[in-house]
């Protein structure tokens, strides 16, 4: 039977990240990443690829946990010449709603307040601070805070092609996005110079005695039948609650399905400098009136005819030379069990395009014949209650978690890997380690404060 320091269950880019800092960081020398898919393929690289500092209270943990997560990140792109393509274009909260304007003011001095930057406010009077330069080649790389434009006819001066009756625009700056699936390789082919090995095959058994971790079992056909190890890292993704059984540890997760369409703006109505761009506001869909009677007669489809979430976004994907865009708006919120490939509403790509032309009237012209077919990709947002990852040990000695990374896993990669590899290397841990233990739901201060959470996500 072969051995083993480490075993890490999942070759997306938790498990990989967490590879990565045992071994290049930590120096250890005989660490297994299991998975019976390719690396990355899974969930790891169906999502925005986006990263960002701003998130809500109460307290500061997210703010300065996604700050020291990006400031890793940086550091990965500086050694590596940049090699999986992070930029810092930052993300666009955008309303037409007076009331969802003023909520847009009220959070972004609260956020800014908990440290995620200066809140910088336009009105369009003179005592305006400067607006920061808006062309990638001239964006400053200390660029923190966010942009609050108060002043319609500047936020339509910088992006013509919205609705004209945006409101309010929210720029916030440390955000952006990258190439998941090149930094993940980035991160593997590090991970295995320093002496990581990969076994391609499925973990059917943890082996757990005296309540202790002593191995893995694996099914047949796979690289390996078994490895012993004191160490496990439950970083599953989606499959995590199930894998967490394994061990006799009942996790506190559920999975909702997020949905991607790559769509090619082909008539080149929506430029290629932006940020990623989020209406904030809910979105009642556009129908003619035969659409209408015709949606209000299919019991299934009625609900099309309602009021749909806040949150539909896009950003531009690819190069300046590209035509394509990633759009986005999850509207059924259901729990599910995960079923691979995922399955998506036939209709996903046109409603989601009839949401983006509330704000982005321009693309209404797709609507029809005019749209060629899109290509609809997604995954599981696998996450707690109040949208906080588990990061640590276990009650069973010697099981670790890495997991609950909904869909923020890209941006929170490398704070969470670092987390779980100072757990497992006996390092000093950071202060905001409690917050992401599976033992803070026996706390009693943070269950109060959990009370008041939000998710923060899109």
């Amino acid at each position: 039977m072969r051995t083993a320091e480490v075993v890490i269950c999942g070759a997306g880019i938790a498990g990989i990240s967490a590879a990565y800092h045992l071994t290049v960081r930590h120096g250890l020398r005989d660490v297994v990443l299991v998975d019976d898919q390719p690396p990355l393929s899974v969930t790891s690289d169906k999502s925005t690829e986006c990263y960002r500092n701003w998130w809500p209270g109460p307290g500061d943990t997210m703010i300065r946990f996604m700050n020291r997560s990006i400031d890793l990140l940086e550091e990965l792109a500086a050694e590596s010449g940049n090699l999986f393509v992070m930029n810092r274009r930052g993300y666009a909260y955008l309303t037409a709603d007076p009331v969802q304007a003023a909520a847009l003011e009220r959070g972004a001095r609260e956020v800014s307040a908990l440290g995620a930057g200066e809140l910088r406010i336009h009105r369009g009077g003179p005592d305006d601070p400067p607006f920061p330069a808006e062309r990638a080649e001239e964006l400053a790389p200390d660029l923190t805070g966010a942009d609050l434009v108060l002043d319609r006819e500047r936020i339509l001066r910088r992006f013509p092609f919205l609705t004209p009756d945006t409101l309010a625009l929210l720029h916030v700056r440390r955000c952006g996005w990258l190439s998941a699936q090149q930094l993940g390789m980035y991160l593997l082919e590090k991970a295995r110079e320093h002496g990581l090995r990969f076994v391609k095959g499925r973990i059917e058994e943890v082996t757990v005695r005296d309540g202790r971790i002593e191995g893995v079992r694996l099914a047949p056909g796979s690289g390996e039948d078994a490895i012993a190890t004191r160490r496990f890292v439950n970083a599953a993704g989606p499959l995590s609650p199930a894998v967490g059984r394994m061990s006799g540890v009942e996790l506190p997760l559920f999975n909702e399905l997020h949905g991607k369409v790559m769509f090619e703006d082909y008539l080149g109505l929506i430029p290629r400098d932006l940020p990623l761009m989020i209406w904030t506001d809910p979105v009642a869909l556009a129908w003619s009136d035969e659409e209408r009677e015709q949606l209000a007669q299919e019991p299934q489809l009625r609900w099309l005819l309602g009021t749909l979430p806040a949150g539909v976004h896009f950003r531009p994907e690819g190069g300046r030379d590209s035509r394509w865009h990633l759009l986005l708006w999850t509207y059924h919120l259901e729990p599910m069990e995960p079923v691979f490939p995922p399955k998506f509403d036939p209709f996903y790509p046109e409603v989601v395009v009839r949401g983006l032309a509330r704000m982005v009237p321009a693309l209404a012209e797709y609507l029809g014949p005019r749209m060629r077919r899109p290509y609809v990709d997604g995954g599981y947002y696998c996450k707690t209650k109040e949208n906080r990852l588990l990061i640590g040990p276990t009650p069973v000695a010697g099981n670790y978690l890495l997991c609950g990374m909904s869909g923020y896993g890209i941006m929170a990669s490398q704070a969470a890997a670092e987390l779980l590899a100072a757990y497992i290397a006996g390092a000093a841990l950071p202060d905001y380690a409690p917050e992401f233990a599976l033992s803070r739901y026996q706390d009693p201060a943070y269950l109060a404060k959990m009370e008041a959470m939000t998710s923060g996500q899109l």
